[in-house]
């Protein structure tokens, strides 16, 4: 397809202006698409796999859906609208971006292909910009917007790198079929000789004295996110201050 056949999906009508109405949405292709990932993974989301789900021939899909990576914008801006920022701005610009970190950690355990889904070149959907306007409208009084595009990206990255993560530990103890303390356990005898050994102080340290690490998977993250928070207050002016959310320091979050 060249530059002059392409059109944007979100440009093209859903449904031609003249003719019989069309048996399926793509908003029903969407969903058994994005039910199929959650399921099996973004792989497991063919065509093919798809008109079987809803009780279509596989080249009829598309006719609604003319490219493999269109229905994968579509299934991203969709899961996208599952992040909540009804009332963003609020004027408390620190709990107005926990909300949406921890709207979108929820969205992505949900939904845990959208890890492989390439975002560098976003499409723009309906969901996605309304979350542009609704998440950069909470600092755009008080930076400008390059500073803006700034802090969100690094609090962006802050949160699927720890998400990412997250997912990945989950799946390698999928496939171990250890859990965490029986991993925990059988790596003990090797981490008992490393710390003996005397040659590794600052690991032996956070063996011995760290406890962040052994924080809830929530409490972790809410840890993390509190401390990018702090990054990005020293961005901004005085005026505006914000509370901190309480109960997500690190003292408040260990259980004694």
């Amino acid at each position: 397809m060249t530059d002059a056949e392409y059109v944007n999906i979100w440009m093209r009508p859903e449904r031609p202006a003249y003719g019989p109405k069309p048996a399926y949405s793509r908003a029903q292709i969407t969903e058994a698409a994005i039910r199929i990932a959650d399921a099996e993974g973004l792989e497991a989301a063919t065509m093919r796999r798809i008109a079987a789900e809803i009780g279509a021939g596989a080249m009829s899909l598309y006719r609604y859906v003319p490219r493999r990576d269109n229905l994968v914008e579509l299934m991203a801006d969709r899961v996208i609208g599952e992040i909540d920022v009804t009332g963003m701005p609020s004027g408390d610009w620190r709990l107005d971006l926990t909300r949406y970190a921890d709207g979108l950690r929820a969205m992505w355990l949900r939904h845990p292909w959208i890890a492989t889904v390439q975002r560098s070149l976003p499409s723009f959907g309906p969901n996605q910009l309304l979350l542009i306007e609704r998440l950069m409208g909470v600092l755009d009084a008080f930076v400008s917007i390059d500073e803006n595009l700034g802090l969100v990206a690094m609090l962006n990255g802050y949160i699927e790198g720890a998400v990412r993560e997250e997912i990945s530990s989950a799946e390698e103890f999928r496939r171990s079929g250890l859990s965490e303390s029986e991993w925990m356990a059988r790596s003990y005898p090797y981490v008992d000789q490393l710390v003996k050994s005397g040659k590794y102080p600052i690991f032996t340290k956070i063996v011995m004295e760290a406890r962040q690490p052994h924080l809830s998977r929530d409490d972790q993250f809410r840890y993390g996110l509190q401390r990018v928070l702090d990054c990005i207050a020293a961005a901004l002016p005085s005026t505006a201050e914000s509370p901190k959310v309480p109960g997500i320091g690190l003292k408040s979050a260990i259980k004694n």
